[in-house]
């Protein structure tokens, strides 16, 4: 950076050499020369100056009157008074008139050396005081004018100062904080993990961010985020700590509200019946939002109205003991459903003093419920739906429909399994006698004759038994899961093997893990596996059983399934082997995924066929 220097010296010769001297001495010095006093204070009105060097001894005005006039215009420039004629009182009154430096004249050249350097330290301090000024002017307005609470602490870690923010949080006024230690606004139970932050920033080690509970000069206690910096000195020691802060209790209690609604959510979603989802629903608002749930409506269309298929908690003197059915076409509930938009009655209320809602709840929020009709929370308090609660509502009213959902298809699947239990149970019992007069007619035919028309009988028959043993199991097999415990897959893979025909097949088995599985139904599964690699692969056929991360695998060195038939493979019905029912496989992948797991086919190592069964739960994890 440039240094401007105004010499002033009633010598012209001698101000032109010093100045040439000084320029000599540093490149960045520029210095200009008067050779009075007031001629210094003309060049002064016209151009700005980094440094004053003016002589003392001048006539009409001496050097310090010189300065006395600088220093009303510019109280902080810098002026060396650089004079020939030296004594204590000339020092004493130029120090009283605020002078920067004080250097006097000697013979040679040497001297301009020891001037430069006077120059530069005065110009640097100068512009670091400002530059100190300016922080601490910015430090200000950020410190009063922030919208966060600020408090400057001490390097005790004792509060110095405190904004206006910081006194509307934490009910302290300026005065009664200043001076008291950080545990007076800290609880007892935080005390020992905040000590840790002030220990870390005490040492500029860290602390910069943290989340604890305080308290108010009342005695309250709320949350609050705090982000701390450190502000050290030339030494790197700590000489004050900034601490921006503000209050976020009412988002931590959302957020535990939330978490809460998730916990609820998780229980929801087990409700076999919308009664049951409506009783856990009212819990829920109870104890999440503090308002109860009314009830589920749903929507009759022989009715045309919202008829309380489940009801649960009510606000005293709000309900009846016999909740009424809603019309569609006029009730506050009616126009939610029809417009599938949440109301308040406070809020229409306020809107149009004739509405008639011809409802008996008073300051509900009324939420829809899209293919369910809608659910009602009612309080008596007219200001309980918050922005907060009204968030929590809506999230409340999803996971609410989302039950329902589950519910339906609950239902829907259970009609769908009673079905098929009905359809096995023919299959089972009204064919199978038939089929075993049929059998036993054929073996009596047998002894007469001898035919070969009458093998093919028998075969069609062993192949309409197993198609109803495979029936039956695929009706028993794609129930879930209910009741599972650890089972060893080593051992279990050993004996579903001595249950399978093999003439030549071998089997290697490289597992050792315990999983998690209802053992009769994997035992299924692995036997399936195993008559598939024996049908397809032949007399001969190696057959390999091992571990996965997340589950198990069964190879063999057959010739394996083409990768456009990879997907059809599951299908009931679908076989490619003579003897097949086509139902193996897919029996595979209903006991799979009764127990929430994933199979897919790919290539073994040796080209034949790889069933991966993932999503396994081991008894370790």
């Amino acid at each position: 950076m440039s240094i401007s220097v105004l010499h002033v010296d009633d010598e012209p010769d001698f101000a032109e050499l010093a100045a040439d001297m000084l320029e000599r001495e540093d490149d960045r010095f520029t210095v200009a020369t008067a050779t009075s006093a007031s001629e210094g204070l003309e060049r002064l009105a016209a151009d700005d100056f980094d440094c004053i060097v003016s002589d003392y001894d001048m006539p009409g005005q001496n050097g310090i009157e010189f300065l006395e006039q600088v220093r009303d215009e510019f109280p902080d420039l810098p002026f060396i008074l650089y004079t020939g004629k030296g004594s204590e009182e000339v020092a004493s009154d130029a120090i009283s008139a605020g002078v920067t430096d004080y250097l006097q004249k000697e013979g040679g050249i040497s001297q301009y050396a020891l001037l430069t350097n006077r120059i530069r330290n005065a110009v640097k301090n100068h512009y670091a005081q400002i530059e100190l000024a300016d922080r601490e002017q910015r430090l200000n307005l950020f410190f009063e004018q922030s919208p966060l609470g600020v408090i400057e602490w001490n390097e005790n870690f004792d509060a110095v100062r405190m904004n206006d923010a910081a006194e509307d949080i934490l009910g302290y006024a300026e005065d009664d904080l200043a001076g008291q230690p950080w545990e007076v606004i800290v609880t007892e139970p935080d005390r020992d993990a905040v000590g840790d932050v002030v220990a870390n920033l005490l040492e500029n080690k860290g602390g910069y961010h943290s989340i604890n509970e305080n308290i108010r000069e009342d005695g309250e206690q709320i949350i609050c985020e705090w982000h701390n910096r450190v502000v050290t000195d030339e030494n790197e020691d700590v000489v004050a700590i900034f601490s921006q802060f503000q209050d976020i209790t009412e988002r931590k209690q959302r957020e535990n509200s939330l978490e809460q609604l998730h916990a609820a959510t998780r229980d929801l979603m087990t409700a076999t019946t919308v009664e049951e989802v409506a009783t856990r629903a009212s819990e829920t608002a109870t104890q999440v939002l503090q308002v109860p749930m009314n009830g589920i409506h749903h929507y009759d269309t022989e009715a045309d109205a919202l008829v309380p298929i489940a009801w649960a908690d009510k606000t005293d003197d709000v309900l009846d003991d016999s909740p009424p059915s809603l019309p569609v076409d006029s009730s506050l509930a009616g126009q939610v459903y029809r417009t599938g938009e949440a109301q308040r009655f406070a809020d229409i209320r306020e809107a149009d003093d004739t509405f008639d809602p011809e409802t008996p709840f008073r300051s509900e929020y009324i939420i829809p419920l899209d293919d369910y009709g809608v659910f009602i929370l009612s309080s008596p308090e007219a200001d309980v739906f918050d922005a907060t609660n009204k968030v929590l509502a809506d999230v409340f009213a999803a996971n609410v429909e989302t039950a329902l959902d589950h519910v339906e298809q609950r239902q829907h699947l259970q009609r769908e399994r009673d079905r098929l239990d009905e359809f096995a149970s023919i299959i089972s019992h009204d064919l199978r006698n038939p089929l075993n007069v049929a059998t036993g007619r054929l073996e009596l035919a047998q002894r007469e004759c001898n035919s070969d028309h009458l093998d093919g009988v028998a075969q069609a028959h062993d192949r309409m038994d197993a198609l109803i043993d495979d029936v039956f199991t695929l009706a028993r097999e794609g129930k879930q899961v209910e009741d599972s415990d650890p089972v060893d897959l080593g051992d279990t893979i050993d004996a579903c093997w001595r249950n399978v025909e093999t003439v030549s097949a071998t089997l290697v088995t490289e597992t050792e893990q315990t999983i998690i599985a209802e053992s009769s139904r994997l035992k299924q599964l692995l036997e399936n596996l195993f008559r598939n690699a024996v049908e397809h692969g032949g007399e001969t056929v190696r057959i390999t059983a091992g571990d996965l991360d997340d589950g198990f695998y069964v190879a063999d060195n057959g010739p394996g399934i083409p990768e456009n038939e990879r997907v059809e493979v599951f299908e009931a019905g679908y076989s490619t082997a003579d003897e097949g029912t086509g139902f193996g496989l897919n029996i595979v992948q209903e006991i799979t995924e009764a127990h929430g797991w994933d199979i897919s086919v790919t290539d073994s190592e040796t080209g034949g066929a790889r069933f991966e069964v993932t999503g396994v739960e081991t008894a370790a994890a």
